[in-house]
């Protein structure tokens, strides 16, 4: 594979790369208000197994419950997004030790 890349390592980085998105958008409707408040809805479905297990995987969930949060979350805050992510942009602490 080019640059000496396994795939194992091409499957970490990017499930790193969606963690990394999902506690961005779960931090965005934190923002927003959406995870607050009684948690009272109950919401139930078959989903195939394998979907479920790439999910988590990718995420690093491990509750179901969190999972589906996670999903309506992105659903709920998915065009602010990019926008937060591009007002964040070039953010960095005056005290973050760059090492140079």
């Amino acid at each position: 594979m080019a640059r000496g890349k396994s795939k194992g390592t091409t499957k970490t980085s990017l499930a790193g790369v969606q963690a990394t998105k999902i506690r961005s958008v779960l931090t965005i409707a934190q923002e927003q208000g959406l995870l607050s408040g009684a948690r009272t809805r109950l919401i139930r479905g078959r989903l195939p197994a394998g979907l479920v297990a790439e999910a988590k995987q990718r995420t690093g969930i491990t509750s179901d419950t969190k999972l589906i949060e996670a999903a309506l979350a992105n659903i709920a805050v998915e065009d602010n997004y990019w926008a937060w992510m591009r007002q964040h942009h070039g953010t960095v602490s005056k005290d973050l030790d760059l090492e140079f």
